[in-house]
């Protein structure tokens, strides 16, 4: 009867999912899936106009036109992105919106197993009447001789 008792309360006090956490995923999926996709018009529409993009082997790309150009030449039908999900973080910055942080894996289109190697990343996410839009990034940490302009 303690067990039962004891297992029951376990999961009754299972923290529920923070909302800022699930928002946070979500723009990520979607995000990303755009990124997968070459959907530059949702890309696009997912980042600010004043992006700042900081890569630890290609260096900062600053405003939205640049950095939809990089993944157009540098991306699209060549590499994918999947977030390793165990790796999400998500903080709450006041009046501003959020910070992302992560790790995500790079392979070739449609083959998950042949990993070209992973990378960690910030993401400042800014909410302005409730559209939310990337305004950072820093990826950094790139292996396996990975590089994604």
């Amino acid at each position: 009867m303690v067990a039962l008792l004891s297992g029951t309360l376990a999961a009754q006090s299972k923290p529920q999912p923070d909302p800022l956490f699930k928002t946070v995923q979500s723009l990520d999926a979607r995000l990303f899936d755009a990124y997968n996709h070459c959907d530059l018009t949702v890309l696009g529409a997912m980042v600010s106009d004043d992006l700042e993009f900081y890569h630890d082997q290609t260096g900062l790309t600053v405003g939205k036109a640049p950095f939809l150009a990089s993944i157009k030449q540098n991306i699209c039908g060549k590499v994918e992105r999947s977030l390793l999900p165990d790796t999400l973080e998500v903080y709450p910055l006041k009046g501003y919106g959020a910070v992302e942080i992560g790790i995500h894996r790079f392979h070739h289109p449609g083959h998950p197993e042949e990993g070209m190697g992973d990378a960690k990343f910030v993401h400042l996410w800014q909410e302005k009447d409730g559209v939310w839009k990337v305004t950072r990034v820093i990826s950094y940490e790139h292996n396996h001789g990975l590089l994604v302009k």
